[in-house]
């Protein structure tokens, strides 16, 4: 199914009770209210599911009930965020049984880059040894990899498939757009740029914003498709006013509350990551009332 990814891809949340225990009986309503919305796919266990909090078990059950929820209508793709060779490797095993489209890996994040060569090595060595296409998250700010470097990734390893492009620059994604190799892919997670990084070409997305707004989002990938650069500007707009209401560290939690009032049940974030504030959901909701994702008289709890 690696081929076969395209198009907006949320990133689920994770749902945790009050006691930051992972809650797998509401992976389902969330999976069937984003394939609901018309996304393409769907991400388990990346940054804004909180992937990075997970203990190995709980990452496999949670990609197991992703996958079993989505029952072949879009392919999964699997976040992994460690900080050795060793453990991405691990948890790549782990549910490489599951029928996952995709890894989402992200290079280490502790203080310590490694250096080029390093990095090479690491994403080889995870293809030779989990054998499951990879996608490279591009997120970690000092482990930030070159247009350069992921392009000799993706000509050296076949089995890195393409990169999720993450930070604001836009201009590094364009200068990636112009270099990726044929047949390889590049998903935008400039969150707040979706509409240009469709126009420059991206082959799709995964983001915290269209696990906020999935039905807007998918209508944006639509647009553009459909060349309505009209509405697409308009939902740019309006997207780009949500994302400047839940961008902060505690966005999972911001992106939980978004979808708490589309009657999505996300539940808590996992301490010691607070709940949105009472300031960030003060502007979360009227930002998802101008999309049109909640009544315009609906009142917060």
């Amino acid at each position: 199914m690696a081929n076969k990814l395209q198009g907006v891809i949320p990133p689920m949340t994770t749902p945790f009770a009050a006691n930051g225990d992972v809650v797998l009986s509401a992976v389902k309503p969330q999976v069937d209210w984003i394939v609901g919305a018309g996304a393409h796919g769907l991400a388990a266990g990346g940054s804004t599911g909180e992937g990075h909090t997970l203990d190995p078990a709980e990452y496999r059950d949670l990609v197991a009930a992703t996958v079993e929820a989505a029952a072949g209508r879009v392919p999964v793709v699997a976040g992994i965020i460690v900080d050795s060779t060793r453990d991405a490797v691990r948890r790549g095993r782990a549910v490489r049984d599951l029928g996952v489209a995709a890894l989402q890996v992200t290079p280490v994040h502790y203080l310590f880059r490694p250096d080029d060569e390093a990095m090479v090595r690491h994403f080889r060595t995870m293809a030779d040894e989990a054998g499951v296409p990879i996608i490279i998250y591009n997120v970690v700010p000092w482990s930030y990899l070159s247009p350069a470097l992921l392009v000799r990734i993706m000509k050296e390893v076949p089995l890195v498939v393409g990169v999720k492009q993450s930070a604001g620059d836009l201009k590094l994604f364009a200068d990636l757009m112009l270099a990726v190799p044929p047949g390889k892919s590049i998903f935008s997670a400039v969150d707040a740029l979706m509409y240009p990084s469709y126009t420059l070409g991206a082959h799709g997305s995964i983001a915290a914003i269209l696990s906020a707004a999935p039905h807007a989002s998918v209508a944006l990938w639509n647009a553009v498709k459909a060349g309505d650069h009209a509405r697409a500007l308009d939902l740019h707009g309006k997207l780009l006013a949500l994302w400047n209401a839940m961008i902060a560290d505690n966005l999972p939690a911001c992106t939980k509350f978004a979808q708490s009032l589309q009657g999505v049940d996300a539940m808590e974030p996992r301490a010691p990551m607070p709940a949105a504030t009472a300031a960030q959901r003060a502007a979360i909701e009227p930002a998802l009332k101008a999309l049109g994702a909640i009544p315009a008289t609906r009142r917060s709890a």
